[in-house]
């Protein structure tokens, strides 16, 4: 029995043998079993996603500057800046994962008034 698990260890059993497709088999359910039995943090995408394209640029090495169309944010413009805040780092975590932190915001708005765009200055 040490014998076989040492080899098993070890890999030296030749291609086409039984214990190597049992090797193979066992490595196979692994990878396609275990992303059900465990949470890898990986978020799939739910299908409702920004309704224009959230755009990410550097900001000579101080983080990133995230454009977020105001229709995407679920915030009313004069809400408190901690519920502001909130909303646009969630706004904005499907882009930049669970790890950003958001530092400031800008809000753009067209001649009317009406808010046309969040620029968010974001890091990990």
């Amino acid at each position: 029995m040490k014998r076989i698990l040492k080899s098993y260890f070890y890999w030296t059993y030749p291609r086409g043998n039984f214990h190597y497709d049992v090797m193979v088999t066992l490595i196979l359910a692994f990878i396609f079993v275990t992303p059900h039995l465990w949470n890898y943090g990986d978020k799939p995408s739910t299908g409702n996603g920004p309704s224009q394209p959230i755009q990410v640029l550097g900001n000579a090495g101080h983080g990133l500057v995230v454009t977020v169309q105001a229709a995407d944010v679920n915030v009313d413009t004069v809400a408190p800046d901690a519920v502001v805040k909130k909303a646009l780092r969630t706004a904005i975590e499907p882009v930049l994962g669970d790890s950003v932190f958001v530092e400031r915001w800008e809000l753009s708005r067209d001649g009317q008034g009406n808010p046309l765009a969040w620029k968010v200055w974001a890091h990990r």
